[in-house]
């Protein structure tokens, strides 16, 4: 599935993701404790129309978590996904038949997911991605300073962006021993911890409005401007300040 061929899921897609998120909701239940901390967002919910939502990454589980987070906020979002994750045989045509948009990292078709995210937003979806583009590789599992595609999706579609913050899922699903992990967790379920921040409007930071361009170095403030909001939830669900209040930068991880 190339990117850019984005089309809007129909009725039995939406039964799939409803039965999806209610089996996948029912795993997750066994072994976490899925707590939903602080909702900053008007009436519980993420607002109508297009929305673009961000999350800081610490887990493989976090784009099962996400999604739950989302749907009971009342909106099914579109997760911006690993290409690797539509190659899968099983998992693959389920995603794609959800309407999940593939990231196909270092090829000519990167631009494309973009394209096929600003295309969702345009039928009014809610769009759901990380923007760090990893699991973080700090040790203390501080998010990272943040790629500049939320915001320049944002910028072209005038989507606000609404920042949700995960901790705890580390502990839920690890970079090894999966199965004992998960094994251990049906009996000492950790808690993963949601806080839900208010939209924010990415133009109105720019000073920009309408489809006026806007220039590296203010795409590059404003990125890192949503990634302080994030951080702040993080270090607030934590009960510690952030290290870095605009996320761990590359020579930090390097030293």
């Amino acid at each position: 599935m190339e990117p850019s061929t984005w089309q809007r899921p129909g009725l039995r897609a939406a039964l799939l993701y409803a039965v999806a998120a209610g089996l996948l909701g029912s795993i997750v239940s066994a072994v976490s404790r899925l707590e939903l901390t602080r909702r900053a967002v008007p009436e519980a919910a993420l607002p109508d129309g297009p929305v673009i939502v961000v999350a800081n990454h610490t887990s493989f589980a976090d784009g099962i978590l996400l999604a739950l987070v989302g749907r009971r906020l009342g909106r099914s979002l579109r997760l911006m996904a690993t290409g690797g994750v539509f190659r899968s045989g099983v998992v693959g045509p389920v995603v794609r038949r959800l309407g999940f948009i593939p990231v196909l990292r270092g090829t000519d078709s990167a631009a494309g997911s973009l394209d096929a995210a600003a295309t969702a937003l345009e039928a009014g979806e809610a769009v759901g991605l990380f923007p760090e583009g990893r699991i973080t590789r700090d040790p203390q599992h501080w998010p990272e300073r943040s790629k500049t595609g939320a915001v320049r999706l944002a910028l072209r579609t005038g989507a606000h962006v609404v920042p949700v913050a995960l901790v705890g899922a580390h502990q839920l699903v690890g970079r090894t021993g999966i199965v004992a992990r998960l094994l251990r967790n049906t009996v000492l379920r950790p808690r993963v911890r949601v806080a839900v921040g208010e939209p924010i409007d990415v133009r109105r930071l720019a000073g920009v409005s309408g489809d006026l361009s806007v220039d590296d170095a203010t795409v590059r403030r404003v990125a890192d401007e949503v990634m302080t909001v994030l951080v702040s939830q993080v270090a607030e669900l934590r009960g510690e300040p952030a290290p870095y209040p605009i996320g761990v930068p590359a020579e930090a991880l390097r030293a």
